[in-house]
């Protein structure tokens, strides 16, 4: 059985009392050999207003991510251990020790920008419906240089309200570091899905959406560090990579219950097409020019009509878009 497929463990009386009397955020970092980031990602995340807690789930490091985050000094930090379970599960035992109202996942080595989590709290004020908020993010490189140009897309809006049928069709939420999500929501609909190593995160989402509005706020909230080691995976995986969470989203019954009825087939299609043209922007960013025709050929013969819209997607990508 998935997590995905059953409820989380709820808080315990002691995590539901202490949850009482400090609510709002708990921001949950899984880390795996990050000590070359993780300080700085850590300190991003403590000098948010509306923090309660900063839980560290330590993935089985074996170099000095332990000590650095021992050797921060603040009461609202906590580290535990997942013994090497793998991301998906790290976020969700970090979720079933979280003490906050409201769970945003941040990885060990991206960075938020001030105002951040204040700013998703704004937008979930204003939103009292909605079970997610989310914003957008840019890119920096391992020095912590603005490399990404996303902030030329600032006037572009994302859906919010009932989001469930766009989701379906493609992720445009990315990255957990730019999202808060209601706690007992999260718990309730069963975290991230251990059994995919993909797109875990856009099923966790689409299950999110069929009970519940997401709000978006128009704002870059983190800085999505590109690096070595998340660049040398990004940089050979291909569509195959994808189309299990495909198969997943759309075999989930919570999913298709609340989607329109027959729009599952046309909006499979759309996922895969979003998808593939993903993978052919990685493609195009590492120099394998000829994988990404390859993809925009597989767009083709799923849609001929998609074929200009993910052209120019992949030929933004050149420029960093």
């Amino acid at each position: 059985m998935t997590l995905a497929d059953a409820t989380l463990d709820a808080p315990t009386a002691a995590a539901a009392d202490a949850r009482a009397a400090t609510p709002v955020v708990s921001v949950i970092i899984p880390a795996k050999n990050a000590a070359a980031y993780i300080g700085e990602t850590i300190a991003s995340a403590l000098a948010q207003d509306g923090v309660a807690e900063v839980i560290v789930v330590d993935d089985g490091s074996t170099d000095d991510t332990i000590t650095i985050v021992h050797a921060i000094r603040d009461p609202r930090l906590r580290l535990i251990s997942n013994d090497a379970s793998g991301v998906s599960a790290a976020r969700n035992f970090g979720a079933r020790n979280a003490r906050g109202d409201w769970l945003m996942f941040l990885d060990a080595d991206d960075r938020l920008r001030p105002d951040a989590v204040t700013t998703l709290l704004a937008a979930a004020k204003a939103a009292p419906r909605a079970v997610l908020v989310y914003g957008d993010y840019n890119t920096i490189d391992s020095a912590g240089r603005s490399i990404g140009r996303r902030d030329l897309l600032k006037g572009r809006l994302k859906p919010s309200g009932q989001v469930l049928e766009r989701l379906a069709g493609g992720n445009f939420i990315v990255n957990g570091g730019i999202m808060l999500v209601r706690a007992d929501a999260f718990r309730t609909t069963g975290g991230f899905d251990i059994s995919l190593r993909y797109c875990e995160d856009w099923h966790c989402w689409c299950r999110l959406a069929a009970t519940g509005e997401f709000a978006y706020v128009p704002e870059l909230l983190l800085d999505y560090r590109l690096h070595t080691a998340n660049t040398m995976n990004a940089a050979v995986r291909t569509p195959q990579d994808f189309f299990p969470a495909v198969a997943r989203v759309f075999g989930d019954e919570l999913i298709l219950g609340k989607l329109p009825s027959g729009a599952a087939a046309r909006l499979r299609r759309a996922a895969e097409i979003h998808l593939v043209t993903y993978a052919a922007t990685q493609a195009v960013r590492f120099g394998r020019h000829r994988d990404a025709l390859a993809y925009l050929g597989m767009v083709g013969r799923r849609s001929l009509k998609a074929v200009p819209r993910s052209a120019i997607k992949i030929a933004l990508s050149y420029f960093g878009i």
